[in-house]
């Protein structure tokens, strides 16, 4: 049996300094698919940081070609722009799966409740937070009452 390192992503819908970020995100995936048994990354598609670090991802498990890897788009609820395009998904991403915590919520806190579940399956928690509001702030927040490793990738912007 492998020993599952699981490495969450979240940042703000904006991204400043992309190009930062992105050099940021591809070390530390160098270190973690060349460090670590087996990694399962985990992620949302809500917006600029996620689509970012999706990128980054796909580009690090190709280059490193360790087949260590599994890559999880997690969906808060099943939402049309997926069911309309599965097959371009299931393409992109190892799997795709609808949140079951955050599936009967209202759509407002749907977002919230499926972060939350991320974060509590989560080894590390890595986020692109420059502003201490929104949704991807209060998962921060969260991580840190749940002791999780967080790395931030705005730090030192």
């Amino acid at each position: 049996m492998f020993n599952i390192y699981t490495v969450s992503f979240f940042g703000h819908r904006q991204v400043e300094y992309s190009s930062e970020i992105e050099s940021r995100l591809e070390k530390l995936l160098h270190e973690l698919i060349t460090q670590k048994e087996y990694v399962d990354f985990l992620i949302g598609r809500e917006g600029d940081f996620d689509i970012l670090a999706s990128s980054a991802i796909k580009r690090a498990i190709h280059k490193y070609e360790y087949g260590n890897t599994h890559f999880t788009l997690v969906l808060p609820y099943q939402k049309a722009e997926y069911r309309d395009n599965e097959q371009s998904y299931l393409q992109y991403y190892d799997e795709v799966e609808i949140c079951a915590d955050s599936i009967n919520v209202h759509p407002k806190s749907a977002i919230q409740v499926r972060n939350h579940n991320i974060v509590d399956r989560s080894d590390l928690v890595v986020c692109f937070i420059q502003h201490k509001s929104g949704g991807a702030y209060k998962t921060m927040q969260y991580a840190e009452k749940q002791g999780k490793h967080i790395i931030n990738l705005a730090d030192d912007l």
